[in-house]
């Protein structure tokens, strides 16, 4: 069942990039096995592309994994800022002066 559960999350948008991992890595969406079975349009448009003209696309399509993965990259980094952000509104900042009485946890 592991192999199922890795395809599940390799294939699923992360809320943290805003893409898949698979696309990150190979530049393009997985084709699903049931996409196999019960063919979409996708995997249909595929088929009937000669092979120079599926090598061409998949070339256009790795040109374009750079510019995808620096994309998931800004979402990353716009995510980190908004987790911080809600973190910091439950943070209660306390002051301490010389002289307070505090717990002092030993290790």
């Amino acid at each position: 069942m592991l192999l199922f559960a890795l395809l599940a999350y390799r294939t699923s948008i992360r809320s943290s990039t805003g893409a898949t991992p698979y696309s990150l890595v190979y530049g393009m969406e997985a084709v699903l096995p049931v996409e196999v079975e019960i063919p979409s349009t996708r995997v249909l448009a595929e088929s009937k592309l000669k092979e120079a003209e599926w090598a061409k696309q998949r070339y256009e399509q790795l040109n374009l994994i750079d510019e995808r993965r620096l994309t998931a990259l800004c979402h990353g980094q716009c995510y980190q800022q908004r987790m911080a952000c809600l973190f910091n509104k439950k943070v209660h900042p306390r002051e301490f002066s010389p002289g307070d009485l505090v717990l002092r946890k030993a290790a």
